[in-house]
């Protein structure tokens, strides 16, 4: 009896000891999973908190260092990582540079065995390498996740495929989260934050933290470079209209007064800056130049062209009244500096007097149109010459001539660049040569301001809404 009652409490014990044993299991399970209840929810509050402190970011105009910093080391502070790093995609789209690395991110790139020796004597040594180096787009980890615009998480950095090279080593045993920076359909660069294996590894929930946190930082990016080239253009914008100020400073504030003549010109940008301009010069013993000039090309390039012209042509005019020979020394001076897709068609006229005296010479301008009073036609003024800027010397001397003209009263003489005849309308129709000419003869007889005023509104009227793609400058001189 007595071994049976033994038997009973020495079962009874028994089950008490594996009751305990499967509570303690499940006690030790229920305190793990409260663990990483606490660290999920600790990891999606740090998650939340860098998300907010992020929006309050982009609505600083900060620079895009410091919002490179932000985005590692807040990431880096979410996933419990030893360090990050952010590398931007080069403008060709070549090369990832590295932007922001944080102090103790371990090296996300190969090593050549050469630095790798080079850093056993010289820890400095691989601390350059991984800062200043750039990246093939297409290569190593990095390039892995730009080329596929996807998460990536590399359980061993040191056993991916990318290192698997004789001159590239790679030793440290760490784990890495990496991900594409993307933003409407603009590859932006990448983002990775590592571990070292002996401080543990990434969860999946670390994961898809880290893949929300790269997606919200390519959006915090994407508005933050589309504001900087807002900021910038707005610069730009700004500096092409002091350019402009300044260009306009050049061209003649008032018209001149000229014994015997009224002169009336205009000059109307297709941009901000013009590549046409006209000018007027005193000269000696009484004598008046009056310059039309057009520059190929437009904008910046075209008006600093513009300006040396006109600098080198005031200085030749006031040592010579032939326009022919005023041009030969402007071209000698200009050629040596002007692009070979670049040169200056002119009209260099000198106006001898009050009586009708004048002498023109023409670069391989547009023809001049003389309005006769007696006969109420016009003439197409054609002095022989080729543009400043195509030839250095010897052909430009042999062929630009002066040509000596005579005015009576009633004449008036029409210089003009191009972008009168080449206006076009909503139908792609040019606003053509003829149409000019007959411009100009019915409002020739009212004198200079009519026929510029004119020929204004007409083209004007002609394009209608179309832009204007061509710089238009017009001069018109009338014989008293």
């Amino acid at each position: 009896m007595w071994t049976l009652v033994y038997f009973v409490i020495a079962g009874v014990f028994l089950l008490l000891a594996i009751l305990l044993m499967v509570i303690h299991r499940y006690a030790a399970r229920l305190i793990k999973i409260r663990s990483e209840r606490d660290h999920i929810l600790g990891e999606e509050m740090r998650m939340f908190d860098f998300l907010h402190h992020l929006g309050t970011v982009i609505e600083k105009d900060i620079s895009p260092v410091l919002l490179y910093k932000e985005i590692v080391e807040g990431l880096s502070e979410v996933l419990n990582a030893n360090g990050g790093a952010l590398y931007i995609l080069n403008e060709e789209g070549t090369y990832l540079i590295p932007k922001y690395i944080t102090k103790d991110c371990p090296p996300l790139v190969g090593v050549p065995v050469e630095i790798f020796k080079r850093s056993k004597k010289d820890s400095r040594a691989m601390e350059r390498h991984v800062r200043l180096s750039k990246l093939a787009a297409n290569e190593g980890i990095l390039g892995a996740a730009l080329s596929t615009g996807q998460c990536m998480h590399v359980s061993s950095v040191r056993d991916h495929e990318s290192f698997h090279d004789a001159f590239v080593r790679y030793e440290e045993n760490l784990s890495a989260l990496i991900a594409p920076l993307h933003y409407a359909d603009r590859d932006l660069g990448v983002v990775a934050v590592a571990k070292r294996h002996e401080e543990g590894v990434f969860s999946e929930n670390d994961f898809h933290v880290f893949k929300s946190i790269s997606e919200q930082s390519s959006f915090a990016m994407g508005n933050a470079l589309i504001h900087q080239e807002m900021t910038e253009k707005r610069k730009l914008d700004d500096e092409l209209r002091t350019a402009r100020e300044v260009q306009n400073i050049l061209l003649p504030s008032s018209e001149p007064e000229i014994l015997g003549y009224r002169v009336c010109g205009s000059n109307t940008p297709a941009r901000i800056i013009s590549g046409d301009y006209f000018d007027y010069m005193k000269m000696p013993d009484d004598k008046w130049g009056v310059v039309i000039a057009d520059v190929t090309g437009k904008g910046v390039p075209a008006g600093l062209l513009m300006a040396m012209c006109r600098s080198l042509l005031r200085h030749s005019a006031q040592s010579t009244s032939s326009p022919a020979e005023a041009l030969t020394q402007v071209n000698r001076n200009l050629f040596p500096d002007v692009r070979e897709d670049m040169f200056v068609s002119l009209v260099n006229l000198t106006i001898d007097g009050p009586d009708g005296d004048l002498r023109m010479a023409r670069a391989g301008h547009d023809a001049p149109l003389m309005f006769r009073s007696g006969t109420g036609k016009v003439d197409r003024i054609k002095p022989p010459g080729v543009a400043l800027g195509i030839d250095e010397g010897e052909v430009f001397e042999r062929v630009t001539k002066d040509l000596k003209l005579q005015m009576v009263s009633g004449d008036c003489l029409l210089l003009h660049t191009d972008g009168i005849c080449e206006a076009e309308n909503d139908s792609g129709s040019e606003f053509g040569a003829e149409r000019m000419e007959r411009e100009f003869i019915k409002s020739a007889p009212l004198g200079a301001e009519a026929v510029v005023e004119s020929l204004k509104k007409a083209v004007n009227d002609f394009a209608g809404d179309r832009p204007q793609m061509d710089d238009i400058t017009m001069i018109a001189i009338e014989k008293c």
